[in-house]
């Protein structure tokens, strides 16, 4: 396969930690928060779904505060200050180990990357940040001028518009087997990053090359 003439991630699950802001402060929610970190992140994607399907639109910061809400009502946890606390981790939170070298690889091989994420600007923009990411991206690109979620065709064509490129030229990765899904049906060559090792969705067996992890991307773009 030829060189790709971009390399587009998504942010949250494939870059970045969706997990980690839980994580932080586990301790405080005790045998609870691997059940509240699930159902937040559930949530706030089912509520994007929701949303684009009727033809609404909030921003992807707000669907992530009434997602935690939601999520520390049905665990009976009234805590405002760790409600806080969370949010303000979500902000920050951390890149896999192996973003940044995956990364790296690409810019000396010469292949323009980007994330391309249903997250506010300024949510990207914090989390870009907290995790050493902003120097070896090419841009990040938001859906909230277009007013809707992922897996809206028009949102993957944010990307081919930034840089200029066909559906076919265009390496998208994801580790959310419906974005994956997404970006195959509008034409990209997809990588599934199945970091659970859970059984394929969406046909992905069949359309998208699996990765343990983002480690191995540089070598498989070879």
């Amino acid at each position: 396969m030829p060189q790709p003439k971009a390399a587009i991630f998504d942010a949250y699950g494939t870059l970045l930690d969706v997990h980690a802001a839980v994580g932080r402060h586990a301790a405080r929610l005790g045998q609870q928060a691997g059940a509240v970190s699930a159902l937040w992140r559930a949530k706030q994607i089912e509520w994007s779904w929701i949303l684009s399907a009727t033809g609404a639109y909030e921003p992807f910061w707000a669907l992530t505060e009434k997602a935690l809400d939601h999520a520390l009502a049905v665990h009976g946890v009234a805590d405002a200050t760790l409600r806080a606390d969370l949010l303000a981790a979500y902000r920050t939170l951390d890149a896999y180990p192996e973003a940044a070298p995956m990364l790296a690889a690409l810019r000396v091989r010469g292949i323009p990357t980007a994330i391309l994420s249903n997250g506010s600007p300024e949510m990207l923009e914090a989390s870009v940040a907290a995790g050493g990411l902003g120097p070896l991206l090419d841009d990040v690109l938001s859906v909230q001028p277009l007013r809707c979620f992922k897996p809206d065709p028009r949102v993957y064509a944010l990307a081919t518009a930034r840089f200029g490129c066909q559906p076919h030229e265009v390496v998208f990765v994801s580790s959310n087997p419906w974005d994956a899904y997404g970006a195959q049906r509008f034409g990209f060559r997809v990588f599934w990053v199945n970091r659970a090792g859970g059984p394929a969705e969406y046909w992905l067996d069949q359309t998208a090359v699996i990765l343990a992890d983002l480690a191995a991307l540089p070598e498989r773009l070879a």
